[in-house]
């Protein structure tokens, strides 16, 4: 694999540019499946798309993952803000010159940031995709945001996990 990336070099520019990409790629399908979600299917209306399995389901969820704080939207909003922000300012320090930790962040953010756009102009965010067992087991509705910060989150993990110690940054302390 390949090493960090220097700071304010060329190459660090371009994965810059792939990162932005990445953001505004995912929101942009974030934001336009919500908009055809709302303008096509009525409030819990139900599509099987394979059947016993997959359904778009238009829901509105008024918390975070599993409905969780669903009574604080302005908390949820803010923690959102704060986590977009906090990814904003530690963007370079977080991904450590990797490629791969860079569109992670990016994606990461444009969950958040999709969400948050939900809760302000619609006091709740948006869901549809429904994975599900026939009438056995049903995952909680989500939609591309989740998938994004989810996909995110794996990457940076996967990243940490295989990426090898800077034997020099450990002796430094940073």
């Amino acid at each position: 694999m390949p090493g960090p990336i220097q700071p304010h070099t060329p190459a660090e520019k371009k994965v810059l540019i792939l990162a932005s990409f990445l953001f505004f790629l995912f929101l942009a399908l974030d934001q336009g499946t919500k908009l055809l979600a709302m303008t096509s299917m009525e409030l819990h209306e139900t599509i099987a798309i394979v059947p016993g399995w997959f359904n778009l389901t238009y829901v509105r969820n008024p918390g975070a993952a599993w409905s969780m704080l669903a009574g604080f939207p302005w908390l949820l909003l803010g923690f959102g803000v704060a986590a977009a922000a906090l990814i904003i300012v530690f963007f370079r320090r977080w991904s450590e010159g990797y490629t791969e930790r860079f569109c992670a962040l990016a994606l990461i953010e444009s969950g958040i940031i999709g969400n948050s756009i939900d809760r302000l102009w619609h006091g709740s965010v948006i869901d549809f995709f429904h994975v599900h067992y026939y009438n056995h087991y049903h995952y909680p509705v989500f939609n591309v945001a989740d998938c994004a910060i989810c996909i995110g989150v794996g990457i940076f993990i996967l990243s940490s996990l295989l990426r090898k110690n800077d034997p020099a940054k450990e002796a430094s302390g940073s």
